[in-house]
């Protein structure tokens, strides 16, 4: 896949990617129980190991996306049940070591579903002495009490070996590897998909995009270290950054968050132990070593036992699980350093958590739809069926026509000119008329107000013709009211 520019920036943050930290080899394939067993302190202090008398595991497969796993250890028989390669350096199963640190996939392998062995090197002379009839023989876990017990001793595992930390021989890249490796894990009924690997970068490429919404569409939970600091990452790098993934802080030996081995993000989602750490290494040796790669698989692993208890449980519920039965530690919760708090595996098998049905994490999928502009979800009905399309009912109101303009050969036609013409008489005749309509009026009105001649006459005819009575006075006829003007009114037309 061809990057941009920024993304191509991205690709080369990853491949320079913190695992393990510091090793340092201090067994032979045969250590007894003393030498490593009694090294795995996290197994008690974090209540892993009475969380196995709820359960061990039983019937979850975990995918460990890592340098590979070397299946042939001792304390692995049996453990590892599929594989393959995804970097074209490694074996078709996976389990040959790759990359900078071909031993750190080991490491991982042992501490979340090692098996222990029963040592078969051992003299009679310092062989433990057998159990008196009297005695309750002790149940173990495991194959026996030599080696590493991982977190989950009865879960199946799954080896997906890439090229981390340096440049691949063959030229695949990391941004091409990790969507691979997350696509197969899924496909093969991977339930828990382990990470111990981290970057620099908080972004990841958008390639990782439709691999995570897919490990999220078939209910995988995928666990991420933190990252390192003294790797130099001082703050959570990509995968732990991506949303819906449950990313891992570490812890020192007094749980206490490590100075060395642990970077700080508010996507931290719990804190385990990421100090003094046992493990085992290719061809069946032993190292300590550090980092928050140690503390994925302890967390994975508590995981996988709460998925055997409880088949049913979605991987929301589960990370819900984990992290609210965490014993909180520092400021305020969730912090950018302890996440939730620190890991407690009893409770979470055992505690009283009520169910969620988002991841509260978050989702990856619901982020590429913000962040990526995703496909655009088709619309539904209310009973959850697609909307169809349907054709638009006809207009019920006609158009409007538009006004045709009149051609040049009616310009020329002695109509318009006597519409036009007629109508100018018309008005004149109207005006002329209203003026002498307006004349007359004011002439009465005036000749009333001055009592004139045609009023006087009038009244003398009246009088003389009752003269011969001899009375001398003459009679008076009633006087007419006089015409005026309303005040402020004008005369209408």
């Amino acid at each position: 896949m061809q990057l941009a520019p920024r993304l191509r920036a991205v690709a080369a943050a990853l491949i320079t990617l913190a695992l393990a930290g510091s090793l340092a080899v201090v067994g032979a394939p045969a250590a007894s129980a003393d030498d490593i067993r009694n090294r795995e302190y996290w197994l008690q202090q974090s209540g892993i190991a009475k969380a196995w008398e709820l359960s061990q595991g039983e019937g979850v497969k975990v995918a460990i996306i890592d340098s590979g796993i070397d299946a042939d250890h001792i304390d692995l028989k049996g453990a590892v049940v599929g594989g393959i390669d995804m970097s074209g350096e490694g074996n078709k199963e996976g389990t040959k070591g790759i990359g900078a640190e071909p031993e750190h996939g080991t490491l991982v392998a042992t501490m979340l579903g090692g098996r222990g062995h029963n040592a078969s090197t051992a003299s009679p002379s310092k062989a433990a002495p057998k159990a008196s009839s009297t005695a309750k023989a002790k149940a173990t876990v495991g194959a026996g009490p030599d080696g590493v017990i991982g977190v989950a001793p009865k879960a199946e595992l799954l080896s997906i070996s890439v090229w981390l930390g340096s440049e691949n021989p063959s030229g695949r890249n990391i941004d091409d590897q990790i969507p691979a490796a997350v696509t197969w894990a899924v496909d093969q009924g991977a339930k828990i998909i382990n990470m111990s690997l981290g970057s620099s970068s908080t972004a990841w490429p958008q390639s990782w995009d439709d691999a995570f919404a897919y490990a999220e569409a078939n209910d995988v939970l995928i666990v991420a270290a933190a990252g390192n600091r003294k790797s130099g990452s001082e703050q959570v790098g990509a995968p732990a950054t991506i949303p819906g993934v449950l990313a891992v802080g570490g812890l020192d030996r007094d749980g206490t968050a490590s100075i060395d081995s642990s970077s700080q993000g508010i996507s931290i989602g719990v804190s385990a132990p990421a100090e003094d750490l046992a493990g085992g290494l290719p061809s069946g040796g032993y190292a300590s070593w550090n980092g928050t790669s140690g503390a994925a698989p302890i967390v994975s692993g508590v995981a996988a036992l709460i998925r055997s208890k409880y088949p049913s449980m979605s991987a929301a519920q589960v990370i819900n699980r984990i992290i609210s039965t965490a014993k909180p530690k520092g400021a305020g919760v969730p912090n950018a350093i302890y996440g939730y708090g620190i890991l407690d595996a009893e409770a979470a098998l055992s505690a009283d958590v009520p169910e969620v049905t988002d991841n509260p994490m978050g989702s990856i999928s619901e982020w590429i739809r913000v962040h990526r502009r995703g496909a655009v979800v088709a619309p539904t009905n209310e009973g959850g069926t697609p909307v169809t399309s349907r054709p638009q009912p006809k207009p019920t109101l006609s158009d409007a026509h538009v006004p045709v303009a009149i051609t040049p050969e009616l310009l020329g036609s002695p109509l318009p000119q006597a519409l036009v013409l007629g109508s100018a008489g018309l008005l004149v005749l109207i005006l002329a008329a209203g003026s002498g309509h307006l004349l007359l009026a004011r002439r009465r009105v005036r000749a009333g107000e001055a009592g004139g001649p045609a009023y006087v006459a009038a009244a003398g005819e009246a009088g003389g013709s009752g003269g011969d009575s001899g009375s001398g006075a003459a009679s008076e006829a009633p006087p007419e009211p006089s015409l005026r003007p309303r005040q402020g009114n004008k005369p209408k037309h």
